[in-house]
């Protein structure tokens, strides 16, 4: 089953609200809080209704407006969404993802960046989409900083638990994920 994506429920509503407002199509941006619930509640939906997706649906360079980020629980033994922010507009963040090859279904790599001002960092590396799960697991390996579109920095990171070239051979557990609800 593939995506069948409403606008008749709130949490909609306040995504495409956010993604417009940002993008300075006029309106208020809804409450960190609101999105983190939103955000929460379309992933829920996703796995109830048993939606997949495929790799080239995330193919493309994307602009992060807004950010969750993750914290440790204790008590529960997991890890939660944080509160979440808003990107600043002066902060242009991105996420990228390219296919390798046909053969290769749901094998690519990832890209993340920010650039404030003259500075650019980017950080790339391998990932695989795990389709039946909407799951993409990725290791960034390669860093990139650039001061006045001149790359001051060019080489390898050790950010994963496991080298470049095994990436695609390790077992799950080894890999960082993140999950997809589109």
């Amino acid at each position: 089953m593939t995506a069948d994506v409403t606008t008749a429920t709130p949490d909609f509503a306040a995504l495409s609200q956010a993604a417009a407002t940002y993008r300075g199509e006029g309106g208020k941006l809804p409450s960190a809080s609101l999105m983190v619930d939103a955000l929460l509640a379309a992933e829920k939906a996703a796995k109830q209704q048993r939606l997949t997706y495929n790799f080239d649906s995330l193919v493309g360079k994307w602009r992060l407006c807004f950010a969750t980020g993750t914290r440790k629980v204790r008590k529960r033994g997991g890890i939660v969404l944080g509160k979440g922010l808003y990107m600043p507009k002066f902060a242009a963040a991105h996420i990228s993802f390219s296919a390798s090859s046909e053969q290769d279904l749901g094998r690519g790599e990832i890209g993340n960046q920010v650039q404030v001002g003259p500075v650019l960092v980017k950080l790339t590396g391998p990932a695989k989409y795990l389709g039946k799960k909407n799951l993409l697991a990725f290791d960034f390996t390669q860093m990139q900083i650039s001061l006045l579109s001149r790359v001051v920095y060019n080489g390898q990171i050790r950010s994963g638990k496991v080298q470049n070239g095994d990436f695609y051979n390790q077992p799950i557990p080894l890999l960082s994920l993140s999950g997809y609800s589109e």
